[in-house]
């Protein structure tokens, strides 16, 4: 037999149930409320922390779809961990690195540019954030700004030969000899035994007229390759043509 129930309990029971569905609805609308007020916030702003428990909550929220390969959804994430905690690295990248994904990279480059002027030690993360700056601003012909990455890359990772001629070469056909040379110059102190580096250097110098420079770069290739016929051949050209 179920009791009765009284008038008394009744009462308690409709006022409790307002406040309980105030309670509920009034924590929705401030969760939402802080996601939006966050979401809307302009990621370029900087300053202090507003909540870093929640950066990483949407970090590893914008982690997750980006392993989904829903890109959009990872972006909108990171942006919001960006303007809940400014000083996030790893959202600053993985914003940058979906962007650059995503073909976007007029709003890929701040951020990369961001991410590295937060950096205080030498990692790969930076080593490849400042490769892809660089790369960028050289496609869009920014080579005022894509040089000084350009030399930064060539520091942080001296090893690679490759990326060297690849930036020279994108100089010198667009015309811009003088940060070719930049270029080779970076190469030769990065690398110091790669001839091929003073040879590349030699013939942009010679091409702009620079002959004895260009001796000079060509005698350090002969130097360092004592047994290569070609690089002596172009030491005696040049300086028959020096009048030396």
């Amino acid at each position: 037999m179920f009791k009765a129930v009284t008038p008394q309990f009744l009462l308690v029971l409709i006022t409790l149930m307002p406040l309980a569905l105030i309670s509920h609805n009034a924590k929705s609308q401030s969760d939402n409320s802080v996601l939006e007020r966050y979401g809307n916030l302009n990621i370029e702003r900087v300053g202090p922390t507003i909540d870093a428990a929640l950066a990483q909550k949407l970090l590893r929220r914008g982690n997750t779809y980006s392993n989904l390969k829903r890109h959009e959804d990872a972006a909108d994430e990171y942006r919001k961990a960006i303007s809940a905690d400014p000083n996030l690295m790893e959202a600053v990248r993985n914003l940058a690195n979906t962007y650059y994904f995503l073909e976007k990279y007029s709003e890929a480059k701040p951020l990369f540019a961001r991410f590295i002027a937060m950096q205080e030690q030498k990692t790969a993360g930076l080593i490849a954030a400042v490769s892809a700056l660089a790369e960028m601003e050289r496609e869009d012909g920014n080579f005022n700004e894509s040089i000084k990455y350009d030399l930064t890359a060539i520091e942080l990772n001296p090893t690679n030969d490759s990326q060297v001629h690849v930036m020279a070469n994108t100089y010198n056909n667009a015309g811009e000899a003088n940060k070719a040379i930049q270029v080779y110059q970076a190469g030769i102190k990065a690398m110091p035994s790669n001839g091929f580096f003073d040879r590349s250097l030699g013939r942009v110098l010679e091409q702009e007229g620079r002959l004895e420079e260009a001796l000079q770069a060509y005698q350090g290739a002969a130097l360092k390759n004592p047994d290569s016929a070609f690089y002596a051949d172009l030491v005696e050209a040049t300086a028959r043509r020096l009048g030396q």
